[in-house]
């Protein structure tokens, strides 16, 4: 194999694009060194969400919290609830999950709950390097790795958020990435899960 060969495959290996001018380190340098630039994504507003009227009991499924302990979402009977099925790998989940650490911090103390469902296979240690990387500090960890439960209760895609009152009650829900923590959507989860 020459030297342009071991080049081509230890830059294919590395994910990079091969530039044939380019000596090998600096490749190497440049593939490691600079992170791919997440794309935009323009979060929707708080009224794009579908209200489920009349409410409806929110169906019970089966998820996990970080220990791996069974839940289902009458563990949160008495609370309300704005349950968020997303992944890391989802572009429009990344994006919106820094606005759902500030509505938690914001709601924490009111009886009202956000939990991010993860449907990522590599479980709680993923979740918990994404959360790290991301400086989400006021998120709990809870996984859905097989979207079994996101399934059930009729999910079309990531993200899609449910809004729970505080007698179980499904009152809306919101497909795609959303703005979390405007005023608006703050006064309206508190109205709607009272």
């Amino acid at each position: 194999m020459n030297s342009f060969s071991r080049r081509a495959v230890t830059a294919c290996l590395a994910g990079a694009t091969l530039t044939p001018l380019l000596p090998l380190r600096k490749l190497a340098a440049q593939t490691i060194l600079t992170p791919k630039p997440e794309p935009e994504v323009e979060l929707r507003g708080f009224d794009s969400m579908k209200p489920t009227e009349p409410p409806i009991p929110f169906a019970s499924q089966t998820f996990t919290d970080a220990d791996g302990a069974e839940l289902t979402p009458a563990a949160f009977l008495g609370k309300g609830v704005v349950l968020n099925l997303w992944a890391t790998w989802c572009v429009p989940c990344v994006a919106e999950l820094p606005s759902l650490d500030r509505l938690a911090a914001v709601l924490e103390k009111e009886g009202i709950v956000v939990v991010p469902l993860s449907s990522d296979r590599g479980g709680a240690n993923q979740v918990r390097k994404f959360y790290a990387a991301h400086n989400i500090a006021h998120l709990g960890i809870w996984l859905d790795k097989f979207g079994n439960a996101a399934r059930g209760w009729g999910a079309r895609g990531l993200p899609t958020s449910i809004i729970i009152d505080r007698n179980g009650n499904e009152r809306g829900r919101l497909e795609g990435g959303v703005a979390w923590d405007t005023e608006a959507a703050i006064t309206a989860i508190r109205k709607l899960t009272a």
